[in-house]
């Protein structure tokens, strides 16, 4: 079942809170990301923000994976959410 944009935005939401929670992942996506902290606070609400918080965490399976098992959804769930908050939900490539 797809994934609807509010449960998309929910979901990168719940990634940005983990991300905050990490204290070894946090300063990797500060640094990759140039956020800062009060990014972190003043952005958390716009939609591109939150793609750029799950293009980071889809970089790399094992940070996919803890994400998931931390939260309790299934893996492929932030590669939805993110496909579906950049408008490439829609797109076909056949």
């Amino acid at each position: 079942m797809p994934i609807s944009a509010e449960n998309a935005e929910t979901l990168a939401l719940k990634v940005l809170t983990w991300l905050v929670g990490n204290d070894d992942l946090l300063p990797v996506f500060l640094g990759a990301t140039g956020a800062s902290a009060e990014d972190l606070r003043d952005r958390a609400g716009e939609p591109e923000f939150l793609v750029s918080v799950l293009d980071f965490l889809v970089m790399d399976d094992s940070w996919v994976i803890a994400f998931c098992d931390a939260a309790a959804v299934p893996y492929d769930r932030p590669g939805q959410a993110r496909a579906v908050m950049s408008g490439a939900a829609d797109m076909h490539w056949t």
